[in-house]
């Protein structure tokens, strides 16, 4: 999908990268960790960058706060009884609230609005990326769910919408950036790298004593309770394999994932002559996210930079598919296509809520998903809206296993 830039990025776009004119962005999820490291993005652009929209769901302290300090256009509160509860009083006058999900596409439709960065975590950010898309804009897509869950329907919308879709989860980044090494036709594979999260080196025996918290305690990323549960358990691997698949028109058997503790090589490309081109840089989100609000062009930034007078050890090791069985439930449905990235994702998302609650063990959380994907009623060319019930069903599942 990326190797023919003139076709996915809107011409009008490009040249607009090309001078020092304002982008405007509206931030779908700008309370959360993506949405408020986009704001620092932003906030450090000297102006070329500006926000204006953002939206939340219930978070509608921080979202006042965001407003009075980006002013901008629109902002949208998705969770009408937490924008009725809110005093408004201090929002500045030039921004208007709207209220309800339904509002999320009459922002992204916004005329001004020239890149969506589509953040909001889990199956719920699907309605903003596919609103973005069929209004022709550019998505700046951190919620890998909307590929996961939609796959092939939302690449086709882009291409029929002539929108671009520019990756921000930092892996997905990094294949990006070492794809332009070379032609699509010369590629071999992809490889995901994977931090291996905070359990790594743990028999199975240890984690089935793993809590809350510790799952909670990434070594590496600040991220959102869900997303570094799914770090813990590799789920999130499992998730960017079938977001690779689609976003880069691969096949299943393209795309390997290997540890690396150090979270400094984001992702590598290797071409069939045996070249692997890796894109390194400090763990800090803001780069991936800058890239996509200003590519093709490269700016100054305030993304960590790597201290080259210091010594640095890169360590790189297979993965266990018998301790982590859900990068094979990742490969599996990114082979699968249809209903199966619907599924895993809506049984993921139950499981992990259902950890979190304290009514399911850490060790079960991958084994509910296969028991809901290996059950599930598979649909090999679903609409959107069969592949939103797949999605609701696996979720009543996986409480309905959780509570027998």
């Amino acid at each position: 999908m990326y190797n023919d830039p003139s076709f996915t990025i809107p011409i009008t776009r490009r040249r607009a990268c090309m001078t020092d004119r304002v982008t405007h962005v509206a931030i779908l999820g700008s309370t959360g960790s993506i949405g408020c490291s986009t704001l620092e993005v932003i906030a450090a652009s000297e102006g070329r960058l500006r926000a204006v929209g953002l939206s939340a769901h219930r978070n509608t302290q921080l979202l006042l706060r965001q407003s009075q300090a980006m002013r901008p256009s629109r902002i949208v509160v998705t969770d009408p009884a937490a924008a009725a509860n809110q005093d408004w009083s201090p929002l500045p006058g030039e921004t208007e609230l709207l209220t309800g999900s339904e509002a999320v596409a009459a922002l992204v439709r916004d005329p001004e609005v020239e890149i969506v960065v589509s953040a909001v975590v889990g199956s719920a950010g699907l309605q903003g990326t596919w609103a973005a898309l069929e209004a022709s804009k550019t998505v700046a897509l951190a919620n890998k769910e909307s590929l996961v869950v939609g796959g092939p329907l939302v690449t086709q919308l882009a291409r029929q919408r002539r929108a671009a879709i520019l990756p921000v989860d930092s892996e997905h980044s990094a294949v990006f950036q070492a794809l332009q090494a070379g032609r699509r036709d010369e590629v071999r594979r992809v490889i995901l790298t994977a931090s291996g999260g905070p359990f790594r080196t743990y028999s199975i025996e240890q984690l089935g004593q793993v809590t809350v918290a510790e799952a909670l305690a990434h070594p590496t990323w600040d991220m959102g309770p869900k997303v570094t549960v799914d770090s813990a358990t590799l789920m999130n691997k499992a998730l960017e394999i079938i977001e690779a698949r689609w976003l880069f028109d691969l096949t299943a058997d393209q795309i390997s994932v290997v540890i690396h503790p150090q979270s400094v090589v984001h992702s590598m490309v290797e071409y069939k002559d045996g070249s692997v081109v890796a894109q390194m840089s400090p763990p800090d989100m803001r780069l991936p996210i800058q890239y996509a609000l200003t590519w093709p062009e490269r700016r100054n930034g305030v993304a960590a930079k790597f201290d080259w007078s210091r010594g640095m050890h890169l360590q790189f090791e297979p993965p266990d598919l018998e301790r982590f069985d859900a990068l094979k439930l990742g490969l599996e449905a990114a082979a699968a296509g249809g209903t199966a990235g619907a599924v895993l994702n809506g049984a993921n998302e139950a499981a992990v809520a259902a950890f979190l609650g304290g009514r399911l063990a850490f060790p079960e959380i991958v084994p509910a998903c296969r028991r809901v994907l290996e059950n599930h009623e598979f649909d090999p060319n679903p609409s959107l809206a069969q592949v939103l019930e797949a999605d609701r069903w696996a979720r009543q599942e996986v409480s309905h296993w959780v509570y027998t």
